[in-house]
């Protein structure tokens, strides 16, 4: 099985795309110079993990813990969450964590947006205090 994984950077997410587990996560702060070309190769990558027959059969665990993400990053994020919006209104069974610091209420809010919005995700907002 395929893993794609792309380390943190200053300015770009860590991002694990794990077709074993079936499993997506995204940890760390988005404000890429280009966000399309960033979030390009994970919309691909997370087009195909969406297609396998366990994701159908087991669904599929996504986990953001972003600490901050920009305007251009914003779109490009609703647009994965969108994406595993679409695979469980076709009846797989997704779980989103979305974590965040407690004392961030603009990401805790964005979350909440999230969860209103792609109502089909088993959707969790969770507290995590930052190291």
């Amino acid at each position: 099985m395929t893993v794609f994984h792309l380390p943190p950077t200053k300015e770009t997410p860590e991002i694990l795309i794990d077709e074993e587990n079936l499993r997506f996560s995204m940890s760390g702060e988005s404000y890429p110079e280009n966000a399309m070309t960033f979030y390009g190769p994970v919309r691909n990558q997370l087009a195909t993990l969406l297609t396998l027959p366990g994701v159908a059969a087991h669904g599929l665990e996504a986990h953001f813990n972003l600490r901050y993400f920009n305007s251009s990053s914003t779109k490009l994020i609703r647009a994965l969450v969108g994406m595993l919006q679409r695979r469980a209104e076709g009846g797989s069974k997704i779980v989103l964590q979305w974590q965040h610091d407690p004392e961030d209420d603009m990401m805790a809010e964005f979350g909440e947006d999230l969860r209103d919005e792609f109502n089909a995700i088993d959707f969790h907002l969770i507290e995590v205090e930052s190291a």
